[in-house]
């Protein structure tokens, strides 16, 4: 039974201790930071941003909690003009802040950094949580009428442009029924100056045929070799019928002698 007292006691002694020592340890860890902090100060008053923001950081890794070293490494980035990286520590600072007035200062540093990057919506926003943890900064409110102007100037801009985009589409449906009735008119124009050149053709093709066909009349007037046209034949004819008026006159006049003429055909 004594042991087990004593064993208790001793674990006892031990888990004070190690409290005590981590107490210990937390103490020193936040002196550290709070001297960091005040170098970190020294440095920034000297303009010397970035050696500023080193000494801030080591103060964040002995206390990850402490918000004026998240705070003032914020506005080390800021005056780097490093903005993303400042807001990001001010919202660090927002959330880890003890009281209003630091979470204030947060945010209205956040509305600056955003007012900076022409993002004037969460500009806007920034202003606003700071102004409803310290509803009496009147930098605040009037940065907020500023940021406020500028994004309802932003945004009759998009409208505007929201519109011209509509006129400019409409301008351009417009050009384009244009160049279709253009393309109408000329394809109308072409296939007239296809039906013009079928005919032309046509008609061609007809003088064509029609002279073809005149063409075999000609060459079917025209004799064939070895064989008399027909002028010659009526040539012929003609001699016939005056050879045999001739003969007819000499029948005639041998009939009165008595004596018979025998005509022979040579064609």
């Amino acid at each position: 039974m004594k042991v087990f007292k004593n064993i208790l006691i001793l674990l006892l002694v031990i888990c004070s201790s190690t409290k005590i020592q981590a107490q210990k340890d937390t103490i020193v860890a936040q002196r550290n930071a709070r001297q960091l902090v005040r170098e970190g100060n020294k440095l920034y008053q000297q303009q010397k941003y970035t050696d500023a923001s080193v000494s801030y950081k080591k103060a964040l890794g002995e206390n990850a909690n402490y918000d004026k070293a998240s705070y003032n490494l914020g506005n080390a980035f800021y005056q780097e003009k490093n903005y993303e990286e400042a807001v990001s520590q001010f919202e660090l600072t927002a959330k880890t802040g003890h009281d209003k007035l630091t979470k204030a200062a947060a945010f209205h540093n956040i509305g600056n950094a955003m007012m900076e990057q022409k993002q004037y919506q969460p500009a806007v926003d920034g202003y606003k949580n700071a102004l409803r943890n310290n509803p009496n900064d009147d930098e605040t409110r009037y940065n907020l009428a500023v940021a406020q102007q500028l994004l309802d100037k932003e945004n009759q801009n998009k409208d505007k442009d929201k519109k011209d985009d509509k006129k400019d589409d409409k301008k351009d449906d417009k050009k384009d029924d244009k160049k279709d009735d253009k393309k109408d008119d000329k394809k109308d124009k072409k296939d007239d100056g296809k039906d013009k050149d079928k005919k032309n053709d046509k008609k061609d093709g007809d003088q064509g045929d029609k002279e073809k066909k005149d063409e075999k009349k000609d060459k079917k007037s025209k004799p064939k070799p070895g064989q008399m046209s027909p002028q010659q034949i009526k040539q012929l004819l003609e001699s016939l019928n005056n050879e045999e008026k001739k003969t007819q006159q000499k029948m005639n006049a041998q009939k009165e002698k008595g004596q018979k003429v025998k005509q022979e055909k040579d064609w």
